[in-house]
């Protein structure tokens, strides 16, 4: 069998403002352990704003979502413009709040959000190809402003799973390490940190999330 390859799109490097590095990281990690290859994308922009991690205050300063998402990518990082769906087998958002502030303005607008351009013609791409397509956590309601009826989970939260059905989606209350499978749209989704989770339970989930994807390809 070929070796599928991965597309991930990172936010940024850190949960409150970027990336959640965990969610990344065991992603990549599930992607390896089940004999397939990855390529991290992100969009070349500015973050909405820059928090310190340890009190949660904003800081004076900007970074930019291409080169923050660098630091889990070890460097090796592709800006997203140049993301082409017939080079890959799947896609896949980890979650952390920059899906919320940099991917999306979910954060801010709540069901009316809006996604970065770029990033909606990514999953459109691979939507229309048949190709199945995961998220983790908060990245879910990207897909489901993005997708027409998307079945997917956020966990229980019940406001985020309000938003989602606003969007047009379906949502399915889920427990921790449960994944929730859209075999119609080829979507696979996790609650991950969406619940106060222990990073066991996010290696666990991100790789039951691959592994369903892996079933689709």
């Amino acid at each position: 069998m070929a070796t599928r390859t991965f597309a991930v799109i990172l936010s940024g490097c850190g949960n409150q403002d970027g990336t959640e590095i965990h969610e990344a990281t065991m992603t990549l990690w599930a992607i390896h352990n089940n004999d397939g290859e990855y390529q991290c994308f992100a969009p070349d922009i500015e973050q909405n704003h820059v928090l310190n991690h340890i009190t949660g205050q904003e800081m004076p300063e900007q970074r930019n979502v291409l080169v923050e998402s660098a630091r889990i990518a070890r460097g090796q990082v592709t800006n997203l413009k140049e993301f082409h769906s017939d080079s890959f087998d799947g896609l896949i958002i980890p979650g952390g709040l920059g899906a919320a502030k940099n991917l999306s303005t979910y954060a801010v607008d709540g069901a009316q959000c809006s996604v970065n351009e770029d990033v909606k013609t990514a999953i459109k791409a691979m939507h229309t190809a048949e190709k199945p397509i995961g998220a983790l956590c908060i990245a879910p309601v990207i897909l489901a402003r993005v997708l027409d009826y998307a079945e997917l989970t956020i966990g229980q939260n019940e406001k985020v799973a309000r938003d989602i059905a606003l969007m047009g989606a379906q949502h399915r209350a889920t427990l921790p390490e449960e994944i929730v499978i859209d075999t119609t749209r080829k979507i696979v989704t996790t609650p991950c940190y969406m619940f106060d989770a222990r990073v066991d339970q996010i290696g666990r989930s991100a790789e039951k999330l691959v592994q369903a994807m892996l079933a689709f390809m």
